[in-house]
């Protein structure tokens, strides 16, 4: 009984499937306006990356160096 409730499942979700063949969106329309923008963006602006999403690398952790204060926490561990 199982085994005949699995396959009716798999074909049920085999034909859901869309019959049409895909095609690519025109290259001649634009993308949408934003709502609250006084014109749509060009191409350039859309490939242009934020600055957010390309920070600046900090190569170095530490800017200066300098000795550490006493730690009165940092005792030898004990038996």
């Amino acid at each position: 009984m199982r085994c005949v409730l699995a396959l009716a499942f798999v074909l049920l979700l085999a034909a859901c499937g869309s019959r049409e063949a895909l095609r690519p969106v025109s290259a001649d329309r634009a993308p949408a306006k934003p709502a609250l923008a006084a014109r749509a963006p060009t191409t350039e602006e859309l490939l242009k990356p934020a600055p957010i999403t390309r920070p600046i690398r900090q190569d170095e952790g530490l800017q200066k160096s300098a000795p550490r204060k006493d730690d009165p926490f940092d005792l030898p561990p004990t038996r």
